[in-house]
């Protein structure tokens, strides 16, 4: 499916999107990544070599616009073509909706929410002319009460309502949105704090027994975007907590309030 196509992944430092990325180029796919760890992005470009396919590493943070403008240029310069756009780097700000400060809620937003559509805008050119495809990480919270991560919560519900838009502003275009929710998945989300600094050794207190191995879920979203889904929720659970959210709102709250 995407042989020879090109691809660009933000976020691909870790988690899934350096896990999408392996599944890309398994696919035959070249990638660019992007990301602010430059050292890690250039130990997955070696990896990814090795299967085969041309990488590109265009360090930048989604928080620059500038930066993402050029990160474009880059890879357009480099391969001449986008024909897939991951809008993937995110994070999760956490403390109760009472606790959080206005610079906690102006980096949650921008990064999740300005970042993503500002990573659309500029690949979009680009994108229209290949008839490619953009797909926005979302999150099963943006269909759920988030109590201790509102913030978070909030950012994804705003994810959910960019790509319900831009399913509607890309008609006749060729350009496909596809918004992928993930329930929990193992990734390097809760090494993060609030101030956006990467702490190894947090522990993370989501929980273990529902959590999906990165690799499956990456092979799922890469084929959720393949087959031009609008919106694909996963994890079993994950469908399950949605379903909830949607239809039984008033369950939802009593099940997330239980859960604190």
């Amino acid at each position: 499916m995407f042989k020879d196509k090109v691809v660009w992944i933000t976020g691909a430092s870790s988690g899934l999107g350096k896990y999408m990325a392996y599944e890309f180029a398994r696919q035959g796919a070249h990638l660019a990544l992007s990301a602010r760890r430059r050292g890690q992005l250039e130990k997955i470009s070696d990896e990814i070599a090795g299967l085969g396919s041309r990488c590109l590493v265009v360090a930048c943070d989604v928080l620059e616009e500038s930066q993402l403008e050029a990160a474009v240029q880059a890879i357009v310069k480099e391969f001449g073509r986008i024909d897939v756009a991951v809008a993937n780097a995110g994070y999760g700000v956490v403390g109760k909706i009472k606790n959080l400060n206005a610079k906690e809620w102006r980096r949650q937003m921008d990064v999740n929410v300005t970042g993503l559509a500002l990573t659309f805008k500029y690949a979009f050119p680009y994108l229209k002319e290949t008839q490619g495809r953009i797909a926005l990480v979302g999150s099963v919270a943006a269909y759920v009460p988030n109590p201790g991560v509102g913030a978070y919560g909030a950012s994804k519900a705003a994810v959910r309502s960019i790509g319900q838009t831009l399913q509607v502003e890309l008609k006749g275009t060729g350009v496909s949105c596809t918004v992928l929710h993930p329930g929990f998945v193992e990734s390097d989300i809760a090494k993060v704090d609030n101030e956006g600094v990467f702490h190894p050794d947090n522990p993370d207190p989501r929980p273990a027994k529902l959590m999906w191995p990165t690799d499956k879920a990456a092979e799922v979203m890469v084929r959720a975007i393949a087959k031009r889904k609008k919106s694909y929720v996963f994890t079993g659970h994950g469908k399950f907590i949605a379903f909830i959210g949607q239809h039984f709102p008033n369950l939802a709250r009593w099940m997330f309030g239980k859960m604190g």
